[in-house]
């Protein structure tokens, strides 16, 4: 059995525990061999931490760190404490046993409760994976960060911690038509032999992540440009680092995938960039708009899956978007801005169902596009 086996015998074994959960299982897959870290955003009781829990416990041979920050958390809870034997010798060494920088896989829970007091040193392990502390520097094993939170920062200091996360997901209750299912899986838990849990070992992710990297990008730069242009133009911070960084996930999709080469429908991973909860669905539906040019029996198959759109917060959306419209302040390039969103808006109104609510929305669209050629 090759790498790529291994790894997704691991993720199905996952999705088989945790129903309707597949997209955040193939993204922590994906982060495992583009070696970048990612962000899980929804209320308790969502299995965000029992996903990366059971994760961890596929890594043999790997040691794993979790912990649930408050405001109040210090340094040596999370990196150790000082060896008290240096520390009589003059030495500030510390003490890294079981802690994080020891760690195959870290999951650090209520992430945005950091303190000032391990913000830097936190920043450096998850952008440099290394750790520093006085003259003392170790390289991190880590192989991914995992961060989770009810809700995203409001503080400035806090963002960058944000930015760290290259891949952010919103983790809801399922579907209720999956609810059964959801019951099912919990209550046969326990009863699964855990010795017929698959394993993979941090060295063969290592591999896949060196692996990873000669996958060709060359057959759809066209419109992995376009599409950065796009999320620029829609508000979406992409940075040229960042820019840099999105292509590892996207080579790790089609490496996962049995691939030497992206397709199209590997953009699917772009679609959980998003810096706001609002630019999700206007997210979605500009990444949707460039995959569906993959015919079906090539896509990807997270990009054949469509997410349902939230009418009440395309409502939201467009009626926002007629607001900053009509502010007298905006200025053309906003309003350029404005008219971007506005398409993507429109594209995914498409896709709701209910035919009360997508002629609701149409019609509100509609008049806004009147609104702004009048002002023409």
């Amino acid at each position: 059995m090759n790498s790529v086996e291994q790894l997704n015998n691991v993720l199905s074994y996952i999705k088989e525990t945790f129903v309707g959960k597949d997209n955040i299982v193939d993204l922590l897959g994906i982060c495992l061999v583009a070696n970048e870290n990612a962000f899980l955003l929804g209320p308790p009781g969502t299995a965000k931490s029992a996903i990366v829990r059971m994760l961890s416990s596929c890594i043999k041979d790997g040691k794993n760190f979790e912990y649930l920050l408050t405001r109040f958390t210090e340094p040596s809870e999370i990196f150790g404490p000082f060896d008290i034997r240096k520390l009589k010798e003059g030495d500030l060494v510390t003490n890294v046993e079981g802690m994080l920088p020891e760690a195959s896989m870290v999951f650090l829970d209520e992430i945005f409760n950091a303190n000032s007091a391990i913000l830097n040193s936190l920043l450096m392990a998850l952008n440099e994976k290394e750790f520093r502390r006085g003259k003392q520097v170790m390289k991190l094993p880590a192989l991914t960060f995992v961060g989770a939170s009810n809700l995203l920062p409001e503080e400035e200091t806090l963002e960058a911690l944000l930015d760290r996360f290259l891949i952010r997901v919103k983790c809801d209750n399922v579907d209720p038509e999956l609810l059964e299912q959801v019951l099912l899986a919990g209550w046969n838990l326990n009863k699964r032999n855990t010795a017929e849990k698959p394993q993979i070992t941090p060295n063969t992710i290592k591999e896949m992540q060196k692996a990873s990297k000669s996958v060709d990008l060359s057959p759809i730069q066209k419109e992995y440009l376009n599409l950065v242009h796009s999320m620029r133009n829609a508000g979406v911070k992409v940075s040229d680092r960042r820019a840099v960084k999105f292509q590892n996930l996207v080579a790790s999709s089609a490496y996962i995938s049995g691939r030497d080469t992206a397709i199209i429908s590997d953009l699917w991973v772009l679609k959980y960039t998003w810096d706001t909860e609002e630019q999700i669905d206007i997210l979605s539906g500009m990444v949707n708009t460039i995959i569906e040019k993959d015919s079906e029996d090539k896509k990807h198959p997270q990009a054949q899956l469509q997410q349902k759109p939230d009418a009440e917060q395309l409502l939201k959306e467009i009626e926002g978007l007629a607001a900053k419209w009509n502010n007298e302040a905006t200025s053309m390039e906003e309003r350029n801005v404005i008219k971007d969103k506005l398409r993507y808006v429109q594209a995914r109104s498409k896709w709701v169902q209910q035919t009360e609510h997508k002629e609701v929305l149409q019609k509100k669209v509609d008049e806004l596009w009147k609104l702004m050629l009048e002002m023409v």
